[in-house]
């Protein structure tokens, strides 16, 4: 399987226990693992990945909060597909 394939399966998965657990108004997700290419981290197969989210649940909470609850969400998947992960949260 190719690398783009692999990853947007991952994407799917992302996307599939996001909007399970919070329901998002918006969900973007970005896989951004080209940009890091040759990358020493990148060297493990997982992904690098950009989420662009906005849900009731992540709404009047610090950025650490909302950045711990997305990470609870994807504890699995950060085991095994996530390498990287950036986070916007937007209202």
């Amino acid at each position: 399987m190719a690398i783009e394939d692999t990853n947007s399966t991952r994407v799917t998965s992302i996307r599939q226990a996001v909007e399970h657990q919070l329901q998002p108004r918006y969900i973007e997700i970005v896989d951004e693992s080209h940009l890091h290419t040759g990358h020493a981290g990148a060297r493990d197969g997982k992904g690098h990945f950009k989420i662009i989210i906005a849900a009731d649940k992540l709404d009047a909470k610090k950025p650490i909060e909302q950045h711990k609850i997305i990470y609870t969400v994807l504890k699995e998947l950060m085991l095994t597909d996530i390498h990287a992960l950036s986070i916007e949260v937007r209202s």
